[in-house]
């Protein structure tokens, strides 16, 4: 242990109040943020898993040409402009692009949907919903549909085309359950019966409201479409990698492919937004622990004048005694920090079990939390900054005192 340490170490301990309002601020502080930007997080993570697990991490859809303009025209739009598309609703030749697409390593498999929007009823209750042809082989391996039943046996859906699997809101709403009749109006007027096989819940309100899953065969009959497949979604082995996977595909293709990235864009700036608001306002309690430092070791500073002076003329330099005070402050930021990160993993722990009653844009009955290494990192690093800015002040001042003058106990 070096000297500057050791009389580091000696005058913390000698103001034992000072250093316990000191350390609190730094643990409390490191504590909330860890806690805070977990539940953030965490939300966050669950809303993007969910949507992944239900929409895929990469959707092709519609077919779209270039849009050809007379040349007058395309000549005075021409700057700054990108080139404008026609789309055509529904995939040309589905089969095809998904054989060249499964090539592709980041691509795990992929699965055709046909989509369309019809009332649904049962008994006296109705809806519209968003039907979704699929195929259930190639649906199970793409989605996490299997992982989401509730309530009935998905095999009972794959084996019975007459059968559908419905939203758990959607069933609530329209009061029906695993055995029941539920029916679904084509567009010449005419209703088809259904049995409901399964309840699945993906934990967002927007699917579990209003979606209703089929055969891929029997919704094309229902929907009366030309097209076997409105779109296809992909599992990729990297979700991050869907942006530029989609760029790929566009190009491939010439179909439209947006990556989770940007079909959620909103909602995940919504996310980001508040994470950020949480941060900022968290952080600053961490500052106001580095500025109860700053008084704490400028009080300490003027009450070690005269042990100042002594320690100059026994030899010691300038740099040693502001080693002294930062020192100082690095223990406090680091033993702050250790157990800052102990009370925050404790603070997380317990959110986590606290009941909520969450229905809307998520469906939760907890606190969602994320343990997350980054939030215990960032905020240890935030800590130690505003601690070493807090104790930089005090440790300059207390070098710079002239040891006569300090001797006779005034500056």
């Amino acid at each position: 242990m070096t000297p500057p340490l050791y009389i580091a170490l000696r005058f913390l301990t000698h103001r034992k109040r000072a250093l316990l309002l000191s350390l609190s601020g730094v643990v409390f502080g490191v504590a909330i943020f860890i806690c805070t930007q977990a539940q953030t997080q965490g939300f966050s993570r669950y809303f993007i898993e969910s949507n992944i697990g239900s929409n895929g991490a990469l959707v092709v859809r519609s077919r779209f040409r270039p849009r050809y303009e007379p040349l007058m025209v395309a000549a005075k739009n021409s700057k700054g402009t990108s080139p404008r598309r026609l789309y055509f609703e529904g995939i040309t030749n589905p089969n095809e692009i998904m054989r060249v697409s499964r090539q592709f390593p980041d691509v795990v498999s992929c699965s055709p949907v046909l989509r369309g929007t019809v009332s649904a009823r049962s008994g006296f209750e109705n809806a519209t919903v968003d039907l979704y042809g699929i195929d259930p082989a190639l649906h199970a391996q793409t989605t996490d549909i299997l992982r989401q039943l509730i309530d009935g046996n998905f095999d009972d859906f794959r084996n019975n085309t007459s059968s559908i699997i419905i939203g758990s809101s959607l069933g609530e709403v329209l009061q029906a359950g695993v055995g029941d009749t539920v029916q679904l109006l084509a567009p010449n007027g005419e209703y088809w019966r259904f049995n409901v096989a399964a309840i699945a819940r993906a934990g967002i309100g927007s699917i579990d409201s209003t979606r209703i899953y089929s055969h891929a065969k029997i919704a094309q009959a229902l929907l009366q479409q030309p097209s076997g497949a409105s779109m296809i979604i992909y599992k990729l082995r990297d979700r991050n990698r869907a942006p530029v996977l989609a760029s790929r595909f566009e190009t491939l293709f010439q179909h439209n492919a947006l990556s989770w990235q940007e079909r959620e864009e909103s909602t995940l700036q919504l996310f980001l937004t508040l994470r950020m608001s949480v941060a900022i306002t968290v952080s600053l309690i961490i500052l106001l622990a580095g500025f109860g430092i700053f008084n704490v070791l400028t009080m300490s500073v003027l009450a070690k004048i005269k042990e100042i002076a002594i320690l100059r003329s026994m030899g010691y330099r300038r740099r040693d005694i502001s080693a002294i005070f930062l020192w100082q402050g690095a223990l406090i930021a680091a033993a702050g920090s250790v157990l800052g990160c102990v009370l925050g993993a404790l603070m997380t722990w317990g959110v986590s079990h606290i009941p909520i009653h969450l229905r809307g844009l998520l469906y939760t009955n907890y606190f969602l939390v994320t343990w997350d290494w980054h939030h215990y990192l960032f905020a240890t690093f935030l800590a130690l900054a505003a601690v070493f800015i807090a104790s930089y002040v005090p440790a300059r001042r207390a070098a710079e005192l002239p040891p006569v003058v300090t001797i006779r106990g005034s500056r």
